[in-house]
Order: C-alpha cells, then structure tokens, then sequence
C-alpha cells in the first residue's frame, strides 16, 4: 500500500465508485460478500488497492494545501516539480491561529513586527504525490488556496 487505507466513513461516500471498482474486476456484490466471508485477506488487498487509486487521483490534482497551528501558519502551493511555501508566524506567544480571535489578530497584524514572514521553495526529490500525501500526514488539508494566494500577491507587490 502506498497511502494509507481510507477510512470507514470515506468508504462509505465513495460507495458507488468502489462498487464499479469492483465491477471493473467482475465481482458483483454477491462475490464480493463470499469474499469477505472466506477470503478475508484478498477483501483487505482489495480496499487497501481502492484507497491508493482515490489517493492517486486526489493527490495528483492537488494544488493548494494548507496547515495551521497554534502560532505558525503553512500555506503551499504545489507544482509539477516543486512546492511553494508561504509561512507565517506569530512572535507573540499568546496568539492562537487555531481559533477565530487567532486568525482575526493575524490579519489585523499581518505586516507588522508581530509576525515573521518565509517564503520558500521546495524541489520535489520523491515522487510529487507521495511528498504532497506527506505534507497531509503532518496535518496539511486540500485548500482552495484563497490565503496562499492573498498574501502571494501582497509579497509580490
């Protein structure tokens, strides 16, 4: 397994599509209940064989990424070969970015001396999906990239 397993809610909302997964591989729901029930270990090959395939598709459409803690902010954008990096954080301890007053006081603070600004580039040296899986396991989420791309024009300017 490349990725990791999908969880049980993920498999239910893609039912349908592991459904025509398995169709594509002649098992209709009938074999794939006498699959379960007596080879457990080939079910297990066939969810993990699932899970990379949505992961694949996900990852290589992944664009934008971002990561919040308490007191540092990590934006990506992602390319075909590099990584993007935008990382904001704040030198006043008490700041929370995990909270709504957090990520109001960043903007109301934004260019001043409270809060230190990096830019970076990262080039890919691994496969480009299994870097950006990566950055996910480290708590990055799929972003629409709106934030990386607010504060990207500002630096620019």
């Amino acid at each position: 397994m490349k990725y990791a397993r999908l969880t049980k809610e993920q498999f239910d909302e893609l039912h349908a599509e592991f459904s025509s997964f398995l169709a594509t591989q002649a098992i209709d729901k009938a074999e794939w209940d006498s699959i379960k029930e007596n080879k457990p270990e080939v079910a297990e090959q066939e969810l993990d064989i699932f899970s990379d395939l949505i992961w694949e598709g996900v990852l290589s459409r992944a664009e934008f990424l971002e990561h919040f803690s308490r007191n540092h902010i990590f934006l990506f954008q992602c390319f075909d070969t590099h990584v993007q990096s935008i990382v904001l954080k704040s030198l006043v301890p008490e700041t929370d970015f995990l909270t709504k007053d957090g990520l109001q006081w960043l903007s109301d603070n934004m260019f001043t001396e409270n809060i230190e600004m990096k830019v970076g580039k990262k080039v890919f040296t691994e496969d480009r999906n299994g870097s950006i899986f990566e950055l996910i396991q480290q708590g990055a989420f799929l972003s629409d990239g709106q934030l990386f791309k607010q504060i990207n024009t500002i630096i620019e300017s």
